[in-house]
Order: structure tokens, then C-alpha cells, then sequence
């Protein structure tokens, strides 16, 4: 590599996410130079419970932060910071700014009965024409209404509810804010006013400064101060920047319609650009994070999860072990042609949904269907990593049918280091998928950043850039037949009773599909 310039210019991104804090810095092309992570813990004490240390949020921030400034030194030049992170994760703080609860994460599913008694009170159609959304566990505002019901003496002490990117802003400049998408997703915030809704804070009695000032996403916060202690200059502009699925979008460049967002990680999010928000409850909007334009989103809440739990339980070295061996099955399995067995029993199926529900059904429970003393390991693999594939297509499924187009899936993140995932999501989908050279969503938070900052067309460029450098999946002829075989036996297997906890009664997302199917 040339040696560079002392005043070569750098964009940095901060994303707090499920499994710890990044900070990044990004080239005014779209290439990471440089990134620092700190890891943290997720508590699951109970079934459904999912929780954080919030003060890890900004320590481990700060100290990837203060270690990216160290490792940059005076060779670069920092010209604004983007924030991002998990969401929608809560934790409760008091007055003076200290937590007095766990933080609550998206997949904590504990919240079951008071999204119910949100839905009911609203209305279902009434509260996705508000807001966007349809109340679940999943969202802010029932973990809110949870704790005041289940843990009175945490919610009296409260004086603020934030979210992991708030609490990072806070301790980088000591502002107080959060931005229109992580608002969106508490269910208290117009989704076309963009502002707080004093009618809904009203119809469940809370007040109004339980929660923070929202500005748009590409609005700058604050700025660094003198002696900030993270080896940067004072008065680099911070950007508010997004929720990191919203970050992730505008990083793999979907802002009109027509290709959609992947944001691989230990949850995948699926967003898609609209000129106005659709009618189809079972879809989810937000704010996105450019003018004129809302960003839809669907999700798998255990997808690169799920893969995890696979390389750890099947006893594989790493996940390039697992994707291997389950390429060399399918290759095989691709061999025997027309001598192959009935696709269905070749492989077991499996159900990737191992986080004791899903946002949009907290019944839905992973499995494994069809298993066989004659499968070996390899078999399991490739089951791991295609129900990855169809539970993000029949995902999917659902926001075509809304009425947003689907004309290629870019994924980033995780996710997209795997060739055979890749693969089997064109396959299912029938249309190409990229995978992305880098990460969309810390791309996408420091061209946001950029952008705030008067770097508009450098931002564009590198975001092009990073799309076209994408490594490109076809859908194949043995896909469009045998694995289209076998998602059908998925979709039937998710309308059965027998894979949903509780009553077995199906859930608002089925049950609200044509004729009683997703």
C-alpha cells in the first residue's frame, strides 16, 4: 500500500450492536481502513428474556471509539462521526443519567400481553396507519408498559428511556437525543408528522419526557470537545444517523424502489425504499433516511444467530467449516440428478427460529422436520443454512405481497460471507442476490454522516461503488426445482400448530395472509 497523505480525509461510524460496540473508519470511497470492537454479553435468564448491560453500550463505544483514534492517529483526517445501533432495545435511566434497569433488546419476547392490550386499545389498523407498525414484544412501547406493570420500583425511578445509539450520543457530548427511526419504533411517534404523538403517549398515561427530542436521521447532534479522550480532534461534527437496518439500506444504496436490503447479522432485516407507506399491516415502516422517501422492514430475529448456534452445536471449527461441508452436499446432491431422492427426504428441514419466537410471532419456535438416522452432519449443515434462506424469502414473500417489488436482494453483514447462503436465497427467490464488500451498515452510517457534512456526491459515488463491487448469485435450474420443492414443505410446516408454543393458535402474520397462509 502507497503511503498516504497526513490530511487524507476519513468518515467514522459508531454502531452499538446485539454483540458489542464497532468503531469504524471509512474512505471517501467506500473502503474501511480501520475498525475497533468491544464485546459484550446478552443475559437470557428465562424463556423469551433478553437483556443488556446498558453502561456497556457506551464504555465498550468509548473504548472502540478512543482505540480507533489511537490506531488512526495524525496520518488521517476525521471529517464527521455517524451514529447507529440495535433497535428497538430500550433501558430505563433516572435523572442524572444512570441506568436503574437491564436493557431490554428486540427479541425480548416478555412483552407478549401488553403489545396485545396496545393492539387493542388502538386498533390494529388504526395504530399501523399512526405509527407504521403494529404493536409486538418486540417493539419499545410494550417493554415500557411491562415495566411499569411487572417493576414498579424501576419505572418510578425512570426519567428517560433510551436507546443504545442514545446513550452513546450522550456520552460522546453529553446531548440528549434520539432520531426519527429509533422514535418510529417505540409506537408513540407519527410516522407521517415525524414527531412524538401526544395522543397515543396520552391513551397509555405516559408522559411526554419519558422519552427524547427526535431529530432526523442526517441532522448533526453535537460536536466532539476539547480533551474528548478519544485521540480526535475537537469539533468533528456528530451525525444522529439511524437505527442500523436503516443505516444498513442506505449503505447498500436502497432509496427508491426495487432492490432490497439485507442486513445480515445475528438478526437479518429486510428493508425496502417506498415513495408512501403501505396499507399491509403485517408491514412494518420507518422513516428513512433520506428526505421524501419511507423504509419498510420485515426481519428474522435469529438468522446469522441460528448459524452460530449450528457451528457450535454440530461441533464445526468455524462457520467456513459448516458453509464447506454443506456445499460439498449439495454438490453431491446436485450429481445424482434425476436418480436423486423425493427433495424432501433427502436433507431434514430446519426451522431457524431459536430465539423463543419471532417480532411478529412470539409462538414460533426452531426445529429440525424429517430427521433420519440415514442423515449425517453435512445434511444438517445444508438444512441450518437453507432454512436461513427461506426464512428471510418467506419474509419476503410478504412485502411483495404488500406491494413493494423485489428486483434483487443486496446482503451485508455476516450473512454474506457464505457463498451457499447466498445461493440458496437466489434460488428461492428467483432473482439475483449481491453480497456486499463491506459491511452497509457502518458504510451506510459514515456516508450519512458525509452526507450531513457537505460530502453529498462523495457519498453517492462510494455507495455506488460498494454495490458494484458486489459478488453476484444467479438463481440455478436445480434451485428453481428441488429448493423451491422443499420451500414449499417449509411454508406448510409453519401454518402447523405443532412448531407454535401456547395454544397453537396461528399467529397475526399468518392469520392476517390470504386464506389463512403467510
Amino acid at each position: 500500500m502507497s503511503p498516504r497523505k497526513s490530511d487524507e480525509r476519513v468518515l467514522l461510524a459508531v454502531d452499538v450492536g446485539t454483540g458489542g460496540a464497532r468503531a469504524v473508519a471509512v474512505d471517501l470511497e467506500g473502503r474501511v481502513i480501520a475498525e475497533m470492537r468491544r464485546a459484550y454479553q446478552t443475559r437470557e435468564s428465562r424463556p423469551g428474556w433478553a437483556e443488556q448491560n446498558p453502561s456497556d453500550w457506551s464504555d465498550c463505544a468509548a473504548q472502540a471509539l478512543g482505540a480507533l483514534g489511537r490506531r488512526l492517529g495524525r496520518r488521517y483526517r476525521p471529517m464527521a462521526i455517524g451514529l447507529t445501533g440495535q433497535c428497538p432495545t430500550v433501558a430505563p435511566f433516572d435523572a442524572k443519567g444512570r441506568p436503574v434497569g437491564p436493557g431490554m433488546l428486540y427479541r425480548d419476547n416478555r412483552a407478549v400481553d401488553e403489545a396485545r392490550e396496545m393492539r387493542d386499545r388502538v386498533g390494529i389498523e388504526a395504530m399501523h396507519r399512526r405509527t407504521g407498525h403494529v404493536a409486538e414484544a418486540f417493539h419499545v412501547g410494550p417493554k415500557v408498559l411491562w415495566l411499569r406493570r411487572h417493576a414498579p420500583e424501576v419505572f418510578r425511578k425512570t426519567a428517560r428511556f433510551l436507546q443504545p445509539r442514545d446513550v452513546v450520543l450522550r456520552r460522546l457530548c453529553g446531548e440528549e437525543a434520539t432520531d426519527e427511526t429509533n422514535a418510529n419504533a417505540t409506537l408513540f411517534f407519527d410516522l407521517r408528522a415525524r414527531q412524538w404523538s401526544p395522543e397515543l403517549l396520552a391513551d397509555f398515561d405516559l408522559d411526554p419526557t419519558l422519552f427524547p427530542v427526535a431529530l432526523a436521521p442526517w441532522v448533526v447532534a453535537c460536536a466532539l470537545g476539547q480533551s474528548n479522550g478519544f485521540g480526535l480532534p475537537a469539533g468533528v461534527p456528530i451525525v444522529i444517523g439511524s437505527a442500523d437496518s436503516q443505516c444498513a439500506a442506505f449503505g447498500a444504496g436502497v432509496v427508491d424502489p426495487g432492490p432490497v436490503s439485507e442486513m445480515a447479522g445475528s438478526s437479518s432485516c429486510l428493508n425496502s425504499a417506498v415513495v408512501q407507506p403501505l396499507a399491509d399491516v403485517r408491514v412494518t415502516h420507518y422513516s428513512h433516511v433520506v428526505p421524501n422517501r419511507f423504509s419498510t422492514e420485515l426481519g428474522v430475529n435469529t438468522a446469522g444467530a441460528a448459524i452460530d448456534w449450528a457451528v457450535e452445536r454440530l461441533g464445526y471449527r468455524s462457520h467456513t467449516a459448516l458453509g464447506t461441508d454443506a456445499m460439498r452436499f449439495r454438490r453431491e446432491w446436485e450429481k445424482l440428478g434425476g436418480r436423486a431422492a423425493d427433495p424432501v427426504e433427502m436433507a431434514p428441514l430446519f426451522l431457524p427460529y431459536l430465539g423463543d419466537g419471532e417480532r411478529d410471532d412470539p409462538s414460533l419456535r426452531a426445529a429440525f422436520i424429517g430427521l433420519s438416522s440415514r442423515h449425517e452432519r453435512r445434511a444438517l449443515a445444508y438444512a441450518v443454512l437453507e432454512g436461513v434462506a427461506f426464512a428471510v424469502w418467506s419474509t419476503l414473500v410478504t412485502l411483495q405481497q404488500a406491494g413493494s417489488p423485489l428486483t434483487e436482494l443486496r446482503v451485508s453483514g455476516g450473512g454474506g460471507r457464505l457463498a451457499l447462503l447466498s445461493q440458496l436465497k437466489a434460488d428461492v427467490l428467483g432473482r439475483p442476490v449481491v453480497d456486499l464488500p463491506h459491511d452497509a451498515t457502518v458504510i451506510g452510517a459514515a456516508m450519512l454522516a458525509g452526507t450531513a457534512c457537505g460530502l453529498q456526491d462523495e457519498a453517492r459515488a462510494a455507495i455506488d461503488g460498494v454495490v458494484a463491487d458486489g459478488r453476484r448469485f444467479e438463481p440455478t435450474a436445480w434451485g428453481r426445482e428441488v429448493v423451491a420443492a422443499r420451500a414449499t414443505w417449509f411454508e406448510r410446516t409453519l401454518r402447523e400448530p405443532g412448531v407454535h408454543a401456547g395454544s397453537g393458535a396461528l399467529p397475526l402474520a399468518i392469520a392476517a395472509s390470504t386464506g389463512g397462509g403467510r
